[in-house]
């Protein structure tokens, strides 16, 4: 009996100052809230350039349709741009001074066109205060397709891959502006390849959607 009362005297002590600390401390507690905005039907119209090639810098005109499943994943079903190219210093100079022509093999992969399909996946979506006087929502998204290109070339039409990522800012229900970072790897030979980075801003449509 003894032993009893001696472990029941170093035991309670501990759980009253515990029960104590939990009261002065009750914890937190997370809540996670519904999208205020969601998408369905999203036509999108951007701008973008071809910023990477040595001979030439595209200017993309951009159309595209996206159908949005859920509010994470969604089909971008069609997509389809155009390349304004203007030629760098570089490729003057060599048309100046070397007399080298413009259908030569240096200009042939040249993008002209392109047309593709991706699928996108938006795992984030978040709000942010700007300057305590208002609250703004987007997203960020990763995507990944097909892509078809027309390059300057006799047989130009090739395929290739496309992936990247990018981020929506909503400024209501029904249109939001969205930023792509996209890359496309393109078949131009039997084991040749080449990169085709695209940076585009684009305003986007929403139909059909809720709050």
């Amino acid at each position: 009996m003894r032993y009893a009362l001696l472990l029941l005297s170093l035991v309670l002590p501990g759980l009253a100052r515990a029960q104590a600390e939990a009261l002065e401390n009750p914890g937190t507690v997370s809540a996670v809230q519904e999208r205020l905005y969601r998408m369905n039907h999203e036509l999108t119209l951007g701008v973008g350039v071809l910023p990477a090639d040595a001979f030439y810098k595209g200017v993309l005109g951009t159309v595209g349709y996206t159908y949005h499943f859920t509010d994470s994943f969604a089909w971008q079903v069609g997509r389809g741009s155009y390349s304004y190219n203007l030629k760098t210093s570089l490729r003057e100079q060599l048309e100046r001074d070397f007399d080298a022509s413009p259908t030569s093999s240096a200009f042939e992969e040249q993008v002209q066109w392109m047309v593709g399909s991706d699928l996108v996946w938006s795992p984030i979506y978040g709000k942010m205060a700007v300057n305590n006087r208002s609250v703004v929502h987007f997203s960020a998204f990763l995507l990944g397709g097909a892509t078809v290109m027309k390059l300057q070339r006799a047989d130009g039409f090739r395929p290739a891959v496309n992936l990247g990522l990018g981020v929506r800012v909503f400024t209501g229900r029904n249109l939001s502006f969205r930023f792509d970072v996209t890359n496309n790897t393109v078949f131009v030979g039997a084991t040749r390849l080449i990169q085709v980075p695209t940076l585009q801003l684009s305003t986007a449509f929403n139909f059909g959607a809720t709050e």
